[in-house]
Formats: structure tokens, C-alpha cells, sequence
């Protein structure tokens, strides 16, 4: 089974109502799509990046489905200490590379796979089945279990919209039941409405305390390729270690030339990055001069730069 670019939602400020609409929790986690061929498991995520030994609790697919070939989609989240999905959590599971760490990783940080949708099953696709025939189907297929849940889908997507605000979480995400899946690209059949907004963002400067990173000059790209600077964070989710970590990850990157196409508001003390870091960054809003709010820190991700880019 080749992996493919998973269906993605846009973004709408208007709640889309009516009796083919539903809603549903937007995961603060990894989107991870399971292939099962019938003899092998594989994870993947949207970037088609393989997941697989991340996740070894999703590794025996047939203790959690019934079908004898599948591709699932859904979420890969971690409950924080305040127990809500937190995704600083989630990506101590994602970022793992030396695999000795994995069954460590798993005592230290549980997670859930909400599965919210299905391509594939029993050598068929069902892609052009609706979203109303693809969830039956789920419901038929899915033994939920400690690390597996389905995601519910809810009638009224305002009401939702507001338990969600009432709880801090990311957002909800609203889909027209009598849509198809439609594989490599965004839908206007789903859309997410986001409590609070975040991107992934290039580093293109550190400063430094003590020897070690204590805050991030971050950028987006544009189209015409050039990095543009959008804020300057220190606060948010990394703890001390995180930043000795990220210390010694951009050594190598240092560079004499600042790589942002305009001048940054604090730069005093910067040392110049070659772009090549990326974070998940959340903030309150976009300011007239294009720079963001309040951002924090959530994460250091596994994301290309040419992802992070000025919509």
C-alpha cells in the first residue's frame, strides 16, 4: 500500500449548519493514517513520513479492527497534567528516533488513536462512499479499546464550538455527511473552526542565556521564497532539557547573514540560524504589521520548512 496526502479541512469563521452537518472535536495531535495489508501494519503521517515504531500500541491492527485490509484516519493525541490533549505531549511519543527509547516513552506518555475515518477495507476503496456510509462502516469494523477510540460526531456544531471554548481546546471540525473523501488536498466538505489559532514556523534566530537558546525569531515563508520574520517567542510548553536540546541542535547551523527578508523589531544579540528548525507556534491573532500576539512555544516538530508558509 503506497501512503497518500490525507483530506484536509479549511478554515471558516461561520459555523456551517443544517442536517448534513456534523461536528467534531479537532485532536490537538499527530494526524496518523494505519495501513494493514493483510499481513503488515504501517503508520504514517501527513507528510508521509513513517510513524510506525512510534506507536507500537496500534502495531497488532487486529485487535482494534475487523477488516481484513484497512487505511484508517484519525488523531494520535496525549493527555497533558491538566488532561486535555496537549501536543507538546504528543510529539515526545512522535519525535522518538532511537528506538530503545519507545517502550519508556510509552509508560511515560500514553496515547489514543481517535480514528474519525476510513479509505479503505477488504481490498476496496470506499472513497466515494459518503461520510454517512464510511462512519457505519466504522462503527462496524472498530473494537475501541484503551489506546483506540472512535471520534463522535455531534449534531449542533455551536454548542460544541462552545464546550470546546468553555474546555481550552483546539477547535472542532465540521463535515457534510454526504461527502466523499477526496485524497491529496483541502475540502470545503470539512471545515475547522480553531478556539485558538497556531502555525508551524521556521527559527531563523535563537537568543542565547547562559550559553543556552532561550527564545526563537520566527518566520513564514512567502510565495516568491523568502522568509519573512512574524515574532520572537520564549515562553510556552519546552522545559530546560527541550532547551538544551535545541542548543545543541542548531549549532551547526549558525550563520553570519540574517535569513529574513525584512528586519526584525528585537534582534539585539541574535545569532543567525540557516533555516532548518520548525516549531508549532500558538498565539492570540495577527497584528497589522503581520507579526503574531502573544505567540508561545508548543514544540520543536518534524516538519519540512517549506511547509511553513504566509497564507
Amino acid at each position: 500500500m503506497n501512503p497518500i496526502i490525507p483530506m484536509e479541512p479549511i478554515s471558516c469563521e461561520v459555523i456551517p449548519q443544517g442536517d448534513d452537518w456534523i461536528a467534531q472535536v479537532k485532536w490537538d495531535g499527530v494526524r496518523i493514517l494505519t495501513y494493514f495489508d493483510g499481513q503488515r501494519t504501517h503508520l504514517y503521517n501527513r507528510r508521509i513520513n513513517e510513524r510506525t515504531h512510534q506507536y507500537p500500541e496500534l502495531a497488532d491492527i487486529q485487535t482494534y479492527c475487523k477488516a481484513r485490509s484497512v487505511i484508517l484516519d484519525g488523531e494520535v493525541i496525549a493527555l497533558g497534567a491538566d488532561g486535555k490533549p496537549s501536543f507538546h505531549e504528543v510529539m515526545r511519543r512522535d519525535g522518538i528516533r532511537r528506538l530503545e527509547k519507545v517502550s519508556q516513552a510509552q509508560k511515560a506518555v500514553p496515547i489514543t488513536y481517535m480514528i474519525f475515518d476510513v479509505l479503505f477495507t477488504n481490498n476496496e476503496w470506499v472513497i466515494d462512499l459518503t461520510l454517512r456510509e464510511r462512519l457505519n462502516l466504522l462503527s462496524e469494523i472498530i473494537i475501541p479499546n484503551d489506546h483506540v477510540q472512535l471520534v463522535e460526531g455531534h449534531d449542533d456544531g455551536n454548542a460544541m464550538y462552545e464546550v470546546i471554548k468553555q474546555h481550552g481546546m483546539e477547535g472542532i471540525v465540521m463535515k457534510n455527511l454526504n461527502s466523499k473523501y477526496v485524497i491529496g488536498g483541502k475540502e470545503k466538505q470539512w471545515q475547522k473552526k480553531k478556539y485558538y489559532r497556531d502555525t508551524i514556523a521556521v527559527v531563523g534566530g535563537v537568543t542565547l542565556r547562559d550559553n543556552v537558546v532561550n527564545s526563537l525569531l520566527l518566520g513564514l515563508y512567502d510565495p516568491q521564497g523568502r522568509l519573512f520574520y512574524i515574532g520572537h517567542a520564549g515562553t510556552g510548553k519546552l522545559t530546560r532539557n527541550d532547551w538544551v536540546t535545541l542548543t545543541e541542535k542548531i549549532v551547526p547551523l549558525i550563520q553570519n547573514d540574517r535569513p529574513f527578508a525584512n528586519t526584525p523589531a528585537r534582534f539585539k544579540g541574535a545569532v543567525w540560524l540557516r533555516p532548518s528548525v520548525t516549531v508549532k507556534v500558538q498565539f492570540a491573532e495577527w497584528t497589522e504589521g503581520y507579526t503574531l500576539r502573544q505567540p508561545s512555544i508548543q514544540a520543536v516538530v518534524d516538519i519540512p520548512v517549506d511547509y511553513c508558509v504566509l497564507e
